[in-house]
């Protein structure tokens, strides 16, 4: 995939504004676990990291109220896999990292977090792949995006923190023709076997993943993981993408093309320089990272 398609899809997936009452809080310096593996799952330290004070009965508002919460405290990013880290997707490397350290991650790390989090809570989460149809044909979409579904009162919901900007805030069921939630318009519409996520994007429904819904089991993020994260032409080794939601507006970056859109107003910028970018981190995604001073990222030339 050509990087200049890349950043132009990753542009209009954060087309969308949506502006959360809650504040972030102030940016840590982020320290890596000795050994992440040996973290467990903490349900308190979850809920403050999102701000959630709310009921923690299984309830679909405890439920539409996590998924919110967590999509607007936690960031979408894949600085780690710029940075030759690489991603480690068990429970508890995940906690260390999107919790413990304030980062932000991709589809994996939030679908893996938001699992064990509603886990927790009484929910009986099923976890899924998918094909994301956004910048390519379905015959050319491997099975690499994670999200997952919830059954309560006789529904069945979708939920995907971990897509970018165009992911839903709110879960969306399966029987409805639509859901409307501030800006965003999303529905789920039935081909045969697969089921297919569509957004409105300037008046037209627009198609970001397909699955069969078929549960899926832990080896198959295993394997999508370290696909997306270390193929030479994966747009994840190539170009960076982050997506925060901020009390100021939805702020993405695309390499180097910096918008942020709030009630309806676009702002675009060029980041500069990696100090600058640096400073963006801090100021609008809730964390300091000292090594993006160092960051190479194949798209931008000046930054390798």
């Amino acid at each position: 995939m050509h990087s200049q398609l890349v950043v132009s899809q990753f542009l209009r997936a954060t087309s969308h504004d949506d502006s959360p009452s809650a504040n972030r809080l102030p940016a840590p310096a982020c320290r890596v676990a000795s050994d992440p593996t040996l973290i467990t799952f903490d349900l308190d330290g979850y809920l403050a990291r999102i701000g959630w004070n709310g009921p923690r009965e299984p309830t679909f508002a405890t439920l539409a109220g996590v998924l919110r919460a967590h999509m607007t405290h936690i960031p979408f990013e894949n600085l780690d896999v710029l940075l030759g880290r690489g991603i480690r997707i068990d429970s508890g490397s995940v906690y260390a990292k999107l919790v413990a350290a304030h980062r932000g991650g991709y589809c994996f790390e939030h679908g893996i977090l938001l699992q064990s989090a509603l886990s927790s809570l009484g929910f009986q989460p099923d976890v899924h792949t998918a094909r994301v149809v956004l910048m390519r044909p379905r015959s050319e979409a491997a099975l690499t995006h994670m999200f997952l579904t919830v059954r309560m009162d006789d529904q069945r919901y979708v939920l995907d923190p971990g897509f970018g900007g165009l992911a839903p805030l709110v879960p969306v069921p399966l029987a409805a023709a639509r859901v409307c939630e501030g800006r965003d318009v999303h529905r789920l519409v039935n081909h045969g076997h697969e089921w297919v996520l569509e957004t409105e994007v300037n008046g037209a429904w627009t198609p970001m993943w397909s699955s069969t819904l078929e549960p899926a089991e832990p080896v198959d993020f295993v394997m999508g993981n370290h696909f997306v994260s270390t193929f030479p032409i994966s747009p994840f080794v190539t170009t960076l993408m982050l997506r925060a939601i901020t009390p100021r507006g939805r702020v993405s970056v695309a390499n180097r093309a910096m918008t942020r859109r709030h009630e309806g107003r676009e702002e675009k910028r060029v980041i500069e320089s990696r100090v600058e970018l640096r400073a963006v981190l801090k100021e609008d995604f809730g964390f300091d990272l000292p090594q993006i001073e160092r960051l190479h990222v194949p798209a931008v030339p000046e930054w390798n």
